[in-house]
């Protein structure tokens, strides 16, 4: 029996590696919110979507939406997806792995496309 290999698909969490970062930006690995589907991230190698932080000075950031209780580690912790920090990422070189959240539901999922739609106005 042959078993596909794994490929990230939209709305799903992974692991990633942020390194290296520059200012501002996500570093270390962290958990990370998929935005581009399989098929993309299958043939580029590439992942497009937005870092999540269990760092608690963002429940004041209005660019973060708060996205369910972290797991692993942090457990209980509010966990939030970094809406004004989109990314991409090649994912097979950065070695990233499944998250044990899986998915984000579907309600937060929502709610971060439309925050991130409020910030660069695609639609």
């Amino acid at each position: 029996m042959v078993i596909a290999a794994w490929v990230p698909d939209r709305q799903e969490i992974i692991w990633i590696d942020c390194n290296p970062q520059v200012g501002r930006e996500m570093r270390d690995v962290h958990p990370f919110l998929v935005l581009s589907p399989r098929a993309f991230n299958d043939k580029t190698s590439l992942v497009i979507g937005l870092p999540m932080t269990t760092a608690e000075y963002n429940a004041d950031n209005p660019f973060a939406v708060v996205a369910g209780n972290a797991a692993v580690r942090k457990a209980g912790k509010a966990s939030y997806v970094l809406c004004h920090q989109p990314k991409s990422f090649d994912w097979r070189l950065r070695a990233a792995t499944p998250h044990p959240l899986v998915r984000l539901d579907d309600v937060f999922f929502m709610q971060v496309c439309e925050r991130l739609n409020q910030i660069i106005q695609l639609a």
